[in-house]
């Protein structure tokens, strides 16, 4: 044993001193990190980067664009759809990544999972939902597939050299660096990535909208691109909460975030809300276990049950509500509590001539229109070249009918087939390029009718290419061909908007909801726009109303505290509010100015006041012009309690006066003509469109108009049959001296 042991030290002896001969072994290496991250990680970042995650000018990232590509050279632009899995396999011509991620890929792409505005692959068997993770797509074997026919204005100009052309990653085939889209395709999808130190996340946007600021921006660079593209416009719907400076942030920079929030209906027949569309960022499992993690923890009680009743007519998710809940006050809750509201962060992070740029809207779209142009311009060089080949042609057959006998001698007589060209060159003084073309002409194509048929194509040959030329010289020729293609495209694929806009919503969501006191009030409303509430019970001891120099009240009305107010304004807005919202104040004090208050646009001012405790009764607007209209007050209450309605009136005529009535009435009309006319508004159809321009109500002669509108005060008209009239339009009457007198005594 102690032999063994000694053979066994001596081997792993002579085994160390073997490897200490080894050259560098156990050195330790001084090296720079920054120098080891760049031979290293930097190929590596650069590659997510170019090649991956960052979509570029033409909207899309490398998988998406080689996908597409292959399914166009499938001819799936065309006929039936075809199986996924024959799809995914010959992407992978193109693509060396696994069929699991071509496939996905593909879901993404396409209409059924409703993750894209403007989808571009038709499908057909089961592709998932975006707004749910557990609804998952089936196999590719399952499920088919074809380009949707927006892909048209991918593909159109990609075979008249309007693109680079690449090797694939073998060297057997190639494929575009670039798909020639003639609209901005990158504004009209959501696309989001992340790459390595950097990530991109796009908004989509309405397809008219981006093209009409496309065209704008082409006819004035300097062109404000709020005033054409209004907002983000999403796939799932929901509202878009307006936020005027963050979207100017995301239109110049690129960076900023949009509010989003779901949609909702209440059915008051089985007491439940069911929400039907929800933001872009979240999904119906996420909004379900929120909730039920509120009720869980006690900070929602006004539920009895919540579910997922999405099926195939869409998403769908119910909320049974306990008996006497405001549904909409609740949802304002949900909203504030769970992802029923959500933000979606943009970062218009795009690749640019292979460089990552983070741009606005507007840089965006100023880069699509010089890459379009140069698009435009390579397509028209390769149909000019086509054209100048096709012209020299004829030109030299031109040459050839001239003497057709000629023609067929020299070839007869040429003894070798290599001579026929020169020879068929020196006979009539034409190009090899022309001789080979003629010395191809089949024998029976020698004959006068044939060349008589192809010559006579010269004259608009020569046409087509001098119109060619001169757009090619033309760069306001280049941009009207981009602006009639994005007409035909806004024409073609526009559906309207996903997302409807709500304006204004800063003071929508109250930060508590509170029982109001209920009392009486006496509000008090002066021409200039002041607002005073004070207490009925210590009016008594009030003296004489404070206003301003120049000013007066001009309303006065008793009512509760609880009642609402709706303030028209001079620019057809109203503007929704409570008469607990303004303080109680005295008879000494001026009162608070209802345009600051509330945030009014400057100029704007207040032209009458609605108190209301429901909404029921009528607005009656008075307009210059004669016309008068009735609208049902239900038209101004809306579910989501916004604080601004726009379009509050017809703005087509000047407004003479508005006047709100709880139910049918007689009003006076007057004019300047100092003519008075006496209408029943029971006889007047209501309108549930609130700028309405209504009916036309008092005949006016030149330079005449409706000054006033006022209820009827009983036993002001000694004989008021004087002042009706039998059918409208009416000119009314002039007072009687008995009715003059009474005037003064009102």
């Amino acid at each position: 044993m102690a032999k063994r042991k000694k053979e066994a030290e001596k081997n792993t002896n002579d085994s160390l001193s073997e490897n200490v001969h080894i050259k560098g072994a156990g050195s330790i290496n001084d090296e720079v990190i920054t120098d080891t991250l760049t031979q290293n990680y930097m190929p590596y970042a650069m590659s997510v980067i170019l090649s991956r995650a960052i979509p570029e000018i033409d909207g899309f990232k490398p998988s998406h664009r080689k996908l597409l590509y292959t399914m166009y050279n499938m001819g799936l632009l065309q006929g039936g759809t075809i199986k996924s899995a024959n799809i995914v396999g010959r992407t992978m011509q193109l693509n060396p990544h696994g069929d699991a991620a071509i496939y996905e890929t593909m879901i993404r792409l396409s209409r059924g999972n409703e993750t894209l505005l403007y989808p571009f692959v038709e499908s057909k068997g089961n592709f998932g939902k975006a707004y749910s993770k557990n609804m998952m797509y089936a196999a590719s074997r399952y499920t088919e597939a074809k380009l949707a026919p927006i892909c048209h204005e991918l593909f159109d100009d990609i075979k008249s050299d309007t693109v680079d052309f690449v090797d694939n990653y073998d060297n057997t085939m190639k494929e575009p660096t670039l798909l020639p889209v003639t609209f901005p395709t990158v504004l009209c999808n959501v696309t989001t990535g992340i790459a390595v130190g950097m990530a991109s996340s796009i908004a989509s946007f309405n397809i008219r909208e981006i093209c009409d600021t496309t065209i704008a921006l082409m006819k004035n660079p300097n062109h404000i691109v709020s005033d054409t593209l209004l907002t983000p416009d999403f796939v799932g719907g929901g509202y878009i909460l307006y936020d005027k400076d963050e979207l100017e942030k995301i239109y110049s920079t690129g960076r900023g975030s949009v509010k989003v929030r779901a949609r909702y209906t209440y059915d008051k027949k089985y007491n439940c809300i069911d929400i039907i569309q929800i933001p872009p960022t979240t999904t119906s499992e996420a909004i379900i276990d929120k909730i039920i993690e509120l009720v869980k923890t006690n900070k929602i009680k006004e539920i009895s049950d919540i579910r997922d009743e999405t099926d195939l007519s869409g998403l769908k998710i119910t909320i049974d509500l306990k008996r006497g809940i405001d549904p909409d006050k609740f949802m304002t809750k949900l909203y504030k509590m769970t992802p029923l509201q959500d933000s979606f962060s943009c970062n218009f992070n795009v690749l640019i001539k292979g460089r990552p740029m983070v741009l606005g809207v507007k840089s965006i779209l100023l880069e699509w229109i010089d890459f379009r142009l140069e698009c435009i311009r390579r397509r028209i060089n390769f149909n000019l070249d086509k054209k100048r080949k096709q012209l020299h042609l004829l030109k030299g057959l031109s040459k050839i009918f001239l003497d057709i006998d000629k023609a067929i001698k020299i070839i007869r007589e040429t003894e070798s087939e290599a001579e026929v060209v020169p020879n068929l060159m020196i006979g009539f003084g034409i190009d090899e390029i022309q001789a080979e073309y003629v010395a191809e002409i089949k024998l029976r194509h020698l004959n006068r009718e044939y060349i008589l048929k192809r010559i006579k194509d010269i004259e608009q040959l020569e046409n087509d290419v001098a119109d060619l030329e001169s757009t090619l010289s033309s760069k306001n020729k280049m941009k009207k061909i981009i602006i009639t293609e994005l007409d035909a495209v806004a024409k073609k694929y526009d559906t309207g908007r996903k997302s409807e806009i709500l304006y204004d919503t800063s003071e929508e969501v109250e930060e508590e909801v509170y029982e109001v006191p209920d009392y009486s009030v006496t509000l008090f409303i002066t021409e200039q726009g002041y607002f005073k509430k004070i207490k009925t019970a210590n009016l008594r001891m009030s003296g004489e109303q404070k206003v301003k120099e120049g000013d007066s009240v001009i309303q006065e009305v008793e009512c509760s505290n609880r009642d609402e107010l709706l303030f028209f304004t001079n620019q057809c807005r109203v503007y929704k509010s409570k008469v607990d919202d303004f303080t109680d104040t005295k008879a000494s004090v001026l009162g608070e100015y209802v345009p600051s208050k509330l945030e009014m646009a400057q100029d704007e001012q207040v032209v009458y006041t609605a108190v209301l405790s429901e909404y029921t009764g009528y607005m009656i607007f008075a307009f210059e012009n004669g016309k008068l209209a009735k609208v049902d007050m239900s038209a101004y209450a809306t579910k989501t309690n916004r604080k601004k309605l726009i379009n509050a009136y017809s703005s087509k005529a000047p407004l003479a006066q508005a006047i709100y009535i709880k139910e049918d009435t007689e009003l006076v009309l007057g004019s300047s003509a100092e003519r008075f006319l006496l209408i029943n508004t029971g006889a007047i159809l209501p309108k549930s469109t609130k700028d309405t321009q209504g009916i036309s109500a008092m005949k006016l002669k030149k330079n005449q108009k409706v000054v006033s509108i006022r209820e009827y005060r009983e036993g002001e008209f000694e004989k008021p049959w004087r002042y009706r009239a039998k059918n409208l339009p009416a000119a009314g009457a002039l007072l009687s001296e008995a009715d003059t007198a009474k005037q003064m005594t009102f």
